[in-house]
């Protein structure tokens, strides 16, 4: 029986028993050398008292009756100590598969009433053919009384049976003996049948996934203005199906479901449900917990890190070592501080903490601290991972783009990371190494068009601007003129003016 709270079941509570089926002679054996072995004695001894709440020439329901009685009748003490015990017997009887326990919300005083639904011992046959109860019985009896257990209830068949070779049913089916008149209907019979037999009212029975009317309706204050519209939840499938579906899809607790359907705007005047509004709501207070959330695992992550850099300062620290193939280099920051030897040693096993400092020459912002320190808390990257990052993103700055280190940019890279699975220092250099490959395609890609005329056309049938050559200016110009070059110039000149004369 699950209860986690002891004020949800107490000798106060009422309480009824559910059975359809008789104990026989081999189900009273089966309980007393096989079951109690197994629960003990006193979750037999509950297990009878519950079977003769119900009159044992009858099956059905017993009488709601207060569980104090359960208690006093068993000599269990009620109090804390006494729900405590007989939540324990149950449990064995319900783990054994000899009891169900179910808890149901009574609307009329607006609290839980308990059914206990007992079910019978299984046959010997089929309980040792059940492995795991086979099993738990050997760990209690040992192998040998399980065998000797065995025995005791089979009988086996005589020595004259023999083996049989070929076994022939003889049964006679039901319609070769008797006849019925299928010409005459008896409603009234069906109906009184129908009305006499015992409902078992299946949603009881079923435990549907999310919260039902009751676990809604306990928690729900009394005074609110909304307390009408959630009651009509109760004969409404359709609408507490989209409260459920809302509740699972923003991971809300009954509690936080409960406050958010007191608020004003979640249901219409006339009692419809503003599903839209419900579901904003809702994923406000889910971004809200997981930003808390986050910043509860930073707080943690803290506390963690400090003890763990406690504990390896008392040990000698592994140095882990880098291949040629995976070295990068030394960004401008910190050449002729130190060599690449020293650079890429020092991203393999530094932490970030004490790699950023490097690259500043005062103290580092605490908006970038703050960047890095949720990457490793929240996120979990690995600290070899985390200063590949960090050489990346220095070696952005002063490539001479415009690119500037933002909440939002570095943690785009380091989502990626985590999509392509880049846990180890080899991984993630790699990675940077095909991001700078892709980054220098796209911007050599417009420079390469410019270059060999393939600019942007402005239609799909234009072609590119004709080339209109240039004159170029002669080497050997000094500009002084001759004069023999004057006089040539001279000649030209006459001749030009004696022709337009002519064609005058």
């Amino acid at each position: 029986m699950r209860i986690n709270n002891l004020h949800h079941y107490t000798e106060n509570h009422r309480y009824c028993v559910y059975r359809d089926f008789n104990l026989g002679t081999v189900d009273q054996r089966m309980l007393s050398t096989v079951y109690q072995p197994i629960v003990g004695g006193f979750a037999v001894s509950l297990y009878h008292f519950l079977f003769q709440q119900v009159p044992l020439h009858q099956v059905g329901y017993s009488p709601m009756e207060q569980q104090r009685s359960l208690f006093l009748s068993l000599g269990v003490e009620p109090g804390e100590k006494g729900r405590k015990f007989m939540i324990e017997q149950t449990s064995k009887l319900e783990a054994v598969g000899l009891l169900q326990s179910s808890r149901i919300y009574v609307p009329d005083n607006e609290d839980y009433s308990y059914e206990y639904e007992l079910q019978p011992p299984l046959s010997p046959a089929d309980f040792f053919k059940t492995q795991h109860l086979t099993l738990l019985l050997r760990d209690k009896v040992g192998k040998f009384a399980v065998l000797s257990l065995q025995e005791q209830l089979f009988s086996k068949e005589p020595a004259e049976y023999g083996h049989p070779v070929n076994k022939e049913n003889l049964s006679v089916p039901f319609y070769d003996i008797f006849e019925l008149s299928a010409h005459t209907i008896d409603y009234e019979l069906e109906q009184a049948i129908s009305e006499v037999a015992i409902s078992r009212q299946p949603e009881r029975m079923q435990e549907e996934p999310g919260f039902n009317y009751a676990d809604i309706i306990i928690r729900f204050p009394r005074g609110s203005a909304n307390r009408v519209h959630v009651e009509s939840l109760r004969f409404d499938p359709d609408k507490l199906g989209a409260v459920n579906y809302t509740a699972r899809k923003y991971e809300l607790s009954i509690q936080d479901l409960c406050r958010l359907l007191d608020e004003d705007g979640i249901f219409a005047p006339d009692g419809a449900l503003q599903l839209d509004v419900l579901q904003h709501k809702a994923n406000l207070h889910f971004r809200q917990g997981k930003k808390r959330q986050e910043e509860r695992n930073m707080a943690a992550g803290k506390v963690v890190a400090l003890r763990e850099q406690n504990a390896a300062a008392q040990e000698l620290p592994v140095e882990h070592s880098v291949q040629m193939e995976y070295y990068v280099e030394v960004p401008p920051q910190l050449q002729g501080k130190c060599d690449v030897h020293q650079y890429n040693m020092m991203l393999r096993n530094e932490p970030h903490t004490r790699l950023l400092p490097k690259f500043f020459p005062g103290t580092v912002p605490d908006n970038l601290l703050d960047i890095f320190e949720k990457i490793d808390l929240n996120y979990k990257l690995p600290g070899e991972v985390i200063n590949v990052l960090i050489h990346y993103l220095m070696m952005l700055l002063t490539s001479g783009g415009e690119q500037r280190i933002n909440r939002k940019f570095v943690e785009t890279i380091a989502s990626n990371m985590l999509l392509k699975q880049v846990t180890t220092y080899e991984k993630a250099v790699t990675y940077i190494r095909e991001q700078s490959k892709v980054k220098k395609t796209a911007t050599s890609e417009p420079a390469l068009a410019a270059q060999t005329g393939r600019g942007r056309a402005y239609s799909r049938s234009a072609k590119g601007k004709p080339e209109i050559p240039i004159v170029q200016s002669s080497a050997q110009q000094n500009g002084t003129v001759t004069e023999e070059e004057f006089a040539k110039l001279l000649k030209l000149a006459e001749r030009m003016q004696s022709g337009h004369k002519k064609e005058v």
